[in-house]
């Protein structure tokens, strides 16, 4: 093994390392933002709400991640609606349509996990807010949702790090991501155990990073539950 070659490219695993971080983290914003009501809408019991909530969430957690990627890259530019709009100067972008994807995806399963996280919350602390007079919409602000973030995060660590690495497809459409720039350092070197093995070694780090600050979220958001000594 000669990892001399990783060195002699740190250029392009910094520039996919930068890649990977900041659309992970945009497309878990944006995602998140666009979570929230797509699963206050699963939590509805009306079904004229309910429908197409559930309808947009089966769709992309039932589909692979790649599929989708396909679909929004190479599919809406058949479509000359799609390329006379004013939004073409970005859907031909392969790093947008990449995003694009990432944010519908991510919000589907995150719609998701809020929605268990709404429907399992106790009802004391649902009738207790009523007891205080408080309206549907400010009880969903301070108490429901509140509640249901501290509930689901756990399971919403564990999406961004499945977000993590699915975003590892973008270098299929010419992105240049952790996972792109291993195999750009491959093609040129002909060391495939080097270049993967330190691309792996970037995701494992990240994951590290991520799991780390979501414990000590969970610890920071669960301190009240936490029995005092003393």
């Amino acid at each position: 093994m000669d990892f001399s070659v990783v060195l002699e490219s740190w250029q392009f695993y910094a520039l996919g390392l930068w890649n990977t971080v900041w659309m992970v983290a945009v497309s878990l914003l944006v995602g998140l933002v666009l979570a929230i009501p797509v699963g206050i809408m699963r939590a509805s019991r009306n079904p004229l709400i309910n429908a197409p909530a559930w309808l947009y969430t089966y769709c992309f957690t039932g589909t692979p991640l790649l599929i989708q990627l396909f679909l929004i890259y190479y599919g809406l530019g058949q479509f000359s609606a799609v390329r006379a709009s004013p939004f073409w100067f970005l859907l031909r972008e392969a790093w947008f349509c990449a995003l694009l994807t990432f944010v519908l995806n991510t919000a589907a399963y995150t719609a998701e996990i809020l929605r268990g996280a709404i429907q399992t919350m106790p009802r004391g602390e649902i009738e207790a807010a009523r007891a205080c007079g408080m309206s549907p919409g400010l009880m969903m602000r301070r108490i429901i949702l509140p509640s249901a973030f501290r509930r689901a995060l756990p399971a919403y660590g564990n999406e961004i790090v499945f977000m993590l690495h699915g975003s590892s497809i973008v270098s299929i459409v010419t992105v240049l991501d952790l996972t792109g720039a291993a195999r750009l350092v491959q093609s040129r070197y002909y060391a495939p155990f080097e270049a993967f093995i330190t691309a792996g070694a970037c995701y494992l780090a990240l994951t590290w990073l991520i799991t780390l600050a979501m414990r000590r979220l969970e610890r920071s958001w669960f301190a009240h539950l936490r029995p005092r000594t003393g």
